[in-house]
């Protein structure tokens, strides 16, 4: 037992801390504040809140106060305090309660921030940290005597398995990334577990700056994690604006070049005679061959396995459809990324280790093999970049930098492929600008080395200390990962997807003002993309008004009493 507490010292909370009692049965449990939380000088008093770690933001508390009572899901813009939100929340169960509270995050980074960030705010409490690298005779041991444990969902539900502790006796479980509750997530089935074992009194917080904007999605989430309540706040709301950083949105246009423009024209005559097939079989007859997108093309390959009759039947079709998505994948690269990740596309194709016929086929396009030769004609010879994007990225950096006067500056560039990524790394480091690559752990070839946790958490930690200004990410960047003061984050291009739209976003005017940027090309896809991206967010914002408007109106089944039955959750003098 001393071994295991020596190693949940090792990942736990600080050396400050008290020695922790024999079992969380022997918590102590101070009196509670009349309205829960106390506040002086603008900062959270809390007997479980070390002075001064939070300040009082009275939209956090309002959400609290609710979080307390009621099974919440939590939809707010990142940067606004949703971690704070479940630090108020998690003190006062563990002040009221006997039980511990659990946190899941997808990824160990995160769990690592949330881990340190609690350390800080509720510095009595006993934490341990659950991912792959804390072995599970450990975790078993360390589970007893924790009041706080921060997990990844896919830990946390091998041991549930494993049969090496229950839910029996978590007070409160904190799903963040809320939205990833869906399909067959971890998250799903700790859910619904968690309905089954939960004690009486249990509650379930859940965080997320983006759940979706399908109504059938964000309910299936709200469904899933058995939130009876639903609340919404914006950087525009009257109570949230007066205490959050405004945020910036630029739209920087550039224009395909006259060579890209013809490619682009082939791409296109070639991808129209394949669309043409596909309706001469009778499918693609629902939408204009032109505004067929990649959810358009993957549900095609659903619907030949769908059709009837034998499977030999099936095979034409599937050879188009491959041929014409592979089509659809060159042109958005084209479009978006520029003429090197065109002609990077191709060359994995040629270097896979068994091809398909359709992956043969579309490098064999005579479409295909004239547009391949002029690309690497233009590369080779005009000495122009893959895609103006790229000069317009460096002016707006150097812009940015010159601006600085001394001060630290940081520069987030999400790209949504690697081997862009590459390029506007290789380019910025030409102009002998330091430069950070952020990716996710997938190795494709030597070229381009994937990374681990442990690499990316130093990466991080470079950019947070200034060892280099700028940092260029995939969307591994884009959830939930805590970079304060980045000064612009730029796009390199749209995404169709509100969800991750919003999580780049937030990654600026978290302590200070900030800056978005979005790099868009003229008559490409980048325009559909964005029009689609704002579209889904409006409509988001719309459902999630209507949910929250419905969940006030039912009366909750725990009515406003705390824990305890003792303390208001209205507010009262002195109090927020």
């Amino acid at each position: 037992m001393a071994r295991l507490q020596r190693r949940l010292d090792e990942f736990g909370g600080g050396a400050a801390s008290p020695p922790p009692p024999p079992s969380p049965q022997g918590r102590a449990h101070p009196p509670g504040l009349s309205g829960i939380w106390g506040v002086e000088e603008g900062l959270i008093l809390h007997p479980l809140i070390a002075g001064g770690a939070l300040r009082a933001l009275p939209f956090q508390l309002d959400l609290a106060r609710i979080g307390v009572g009621e099974d919440l899901l939590v939809v707010l813009p990142t940067g606004m305090g949703k971690t704070a939100i479940a630090a108020l929340v998690a003190a006062e169960r563990l002040r009221a309660g006997t039980g511990k509270v659990v946190l899941l995050a997808p990824t160990r980074p995160l769990v690592d921030q949330h881990a340190d960030s609690f350390g800080r705010w509720i510095p009595s409490a006993r934490r341990a940290r659950f991912t792959g690298t804390v072995r599970s005779p450990v975790r078993e041991g360390s589970w007893e005597s924790a009041d706080l444990v921060f997990a990844t969902p896919q830990i946390l539900e091998h041991d549930l398995e494993e049969h090496l502790y229950s839910l029996g006796d978590v007070d409160l479980l904190i799903f963040d990334e809320a939205h990833r509750a869906v399909g067959r997530y971890a998250y799903v089935g700790l859910a619904e577990r968690y309905q089954r074992e939960r004690p009486i009194g249990g509650k379930v917080l859940a965080l997320t700056a983006s759940p979706g904007a399908e109504p059938d999605r964000i309910e299936g989430v709200i469904r899933t994690l058995g939130t009876t309540r639903v609340e919404s706040r914006s950087r525009t709301d009257e109570g949230v604006r007066e205490h959050v950083h405004p945020v910036d949105v630029e739209t920087r246009w550039v224009k395909l070049p006259p060579v890209a423009q013809a490619i682009q024209a082939t791409l296109l005559r070639a991808a129209h005679a394949e669309g043409v097939k596909l309706q001469r079989m009778g499918y693609l007859r629902k939408k204009p061959l032109h505004s067929l997108s990649v959810k358009d093309l993957i549900a095609l390959r659903a619907e030949i396995f769908a059709r009837p009759g034998p499977m030999v039947r099936r095979f034409g079709p599937l050879y188009h459809q491959l041929v014409l998505l592979h089509l659809h994948h060159l042109a958005e690269r084209l479009e978006t990324q520029g003429i090197g990740p065109f002609l990077q596309y191709l060359e994995r194709l040629e270097a896979k280790p068994k091809p398909s016929k359709g992956d043969r086929a579309v490098v064999g396009l005579a479409e295909v093999k004239s547009a391949r030769e002029e690309a690497v004609r233009y590369l080779r010879d005009s000495g122009e970049s893959s895609h103006p994007k790229l000069d317009l990225l460096a002016q707006l950096v150097e812009e940015e930098l010159s601006r600085a006067e001394g001060r630290a500056v940081r520069l987030l560039i999400f790209a949504q492929y690697r081997d862009t990524i590459q390029g506007i790394q290789t380019m910025l480091e030409k102009r002998e600008h330091r430069v950070g690559r952020f990716v996710g752990q997938a190795t494709r070839d030597r070229k381009d080395l994937g990374m681990n946790q442990r690499e990316q958490g130093q990466v991080l930690q470079g950019f947070r200390e200034g060892r280099f200004p700028i940092l260029v990410a995939s969307s591994v960047g884009e959830e939930g990962i805590d970079v304060p003061d980045v000064d612009v984050v730029f796009f390199f291009e749209a995404v169709p997807s509100e969800i991750r739209a919003i999580q780049r976003r937030g990654r600026t005017g978290r302590t200070r003002f900030g800056k978005v940027v979005l790099l868009l090309t003229e008559g490409t896809r980048d325009v559909g993309y964005q029009r689609a991206e704002v579209r889904r967010e409006q409509a988001m914002h719309r459902v999630i008004r209507q949910l929250a408007t419905r969940g006030r109106r039912r009366k909750p089944e725990t009515g406003a009493p705390s824990i305890e039955g003792k303390t208001s959750l209205g507010p009262t003098p002195g109090a927020i």
